[in-house]
C-alpha cells in the first residue's frame, strides 16, 4: 500500500490507509534512505498513534512543506506543450530556437530552482515578481531522490514563472525562476512501493474572485523524457547530501493573454499525492 509522509511542526507523521504514526526519526535522516517505503512499512507495524481528529487538526494548522536540507532543481521543456510556449515567448527575443533544440538534444535542460527558505507549503502564499507583466504556475510532479541519485518518493511542485523576463532573453532565466516564493511544495511525500504510473493526471485550477480562470490536465504520459533519465542527468556532476528535489516540467500552460494576478488561488492536484494550494501574493 502506498504511504504519505506528511512534515508538521510535532515532527513527520506518516499515512498508511486510514492509519497515522507520528515519526520521532529528523526528517532529513528519514527520508535520505535506499529503502523509504520498507522502512516506514516497518512503521506500520505499531499501533496507530494519531486519530483521524488529530491528523486533521496537524493538517490545518502544523502542516510544513515536505523539505529540510534540500535543494530545489528543475527541468524545463520536457513536454510538446512547455517548447511550444517557450518559442512562443522568446519569439521577440529571437531566440525561439533554442527551445526546439533542447527539446530535441540527449541533454536535457536542468536549473537550480530554491533553496529550502525560499518554498511555500501547502495554504502559503506563492509571490509574483513586481518588475514582471507575465507571471504563470507551473504545475509539476517533483521528485524527490536521496543522495545516492534514487528515486524515494513524489510530491507536487509549482514552479510559479515570469514568462516576459525569461521571454526577453535566456540569460535571464535565473531571475524569471529563482525568487522569494517561487516554489511550493507539498502536502506530502508520496512513497509507493513501485515507480509512479504514467497514466497518473496532473490538473491545476485558478480562481480570481470565485471564478475559475484557467483549468487543464496532463498524464505523465505526454512527458518526452523518463523521470530516471532527468534524475541521471542531474547526479553526473552533483552530490546532494541530504538528497534533493527535483521538478520534472510542465504541460500545462496558461493561454498567452493571462497573467496572475494578487489574491489568485492556485489548485495544483495530482493522483494519489493530493492536493497542494497556494494564494497569489506580492512581495511587501
Amino acid at each position: 500500500m502506498p504511504m504519505k509522509l506528511f512534515k508538521t511542526t510535532d515532527g513527520p507523521i506518516l499515512q498508511s490507509g486510514t492509519d497515522f504514526y507520528k515519526l520521532e526519526k529528523d526528517w532529513d535522516t528519514l527520508i535520505n534512505r535506499n529503502d523509504l517505503f520498507s522502512f516506514l512499512n516497518k512503521q506500520t507495524e505499531k499501533n496507530p498513534s494519531k486519530s483521524q481528529k488529530d491528523f486533521d487538526l496537524l493538517i490545518e494548522k502544523k502542516l510544513l512543506a515536505p523539505i529540510g536540507k534540500q535543494e530545489v532543481w528543475a527541468a524545463g521543456v520536457t513536454y510538446l506543450r512547455s517548447r511550444n510556449a517557450r518559442m512562443e515567448e522568446a519569439k521577440t527575443g529571437g531566440n525561439a530556437d533554442c527551445y526546439e533544440k533542447v527539446y530535441e538534444a540527449e541533454r536535457p535542460e536542468l536549473f537550480f530552482k530554491a533553496l529550502p527558505h525560499r518554498v511555500a507549503a501547502n495554504n502559503e502564499e506563492v509571490y509574483i515578481r513586481k518588475d514582471s507583466k507575465w507571471n504563470v504556475p507551473e504545475p509539476e510532479l517533483t521528485l524527490f531522490i536521496n543522495s545516492h541519485g534514487n528515486i524515494q518518493a513524489y510530491t507536487i511542485g509549482n514552479d510559479m514563472s515570469s514568462r516576459d523576463i525569461e521571454g526577453e532573453n535566456p540569460l535571464y532565466l535565473p531571475q524569471a525562476k529563482v525568487y522569494e516564493r517561487s516554489a511550493a511544495l507539498g502536502p506530502c511525500l508520496y512513497v509507493p512501493q513501485n515507480i509512479i504510473s504514467k497514466e497518473t493526471s496532473i490538473h491545476i485550477s485558478i480562481e480570481r474572485e470565485n471564478k475559475k480562470m484557467f483549468a487543464d490536465q496532463i498524464t505523465l504520459a505526454k512527458m518526452k523524457r523518463s523521470l530516471a533519465e532527468l534524475a541521471s542527468f542531474l547526479f553526473r556532476e552533483c552530490d546532494f547530501i541530504f538528497g534533493c528535489f527535483l521538478m520534472t516540467g510542465t504541460g500545462m500552460v496558461p493561454p498567452a493573454d493571462f497573467s496572475l494576478q494578487p489574491g489568485d488561488i492556485i489548485t495544483i492536484t495530482i493522483d494519489n499525492i493530493g492536493s497542494l494550494q497556494n494564494t497569489v501574493a506580492m512581495r511587501s
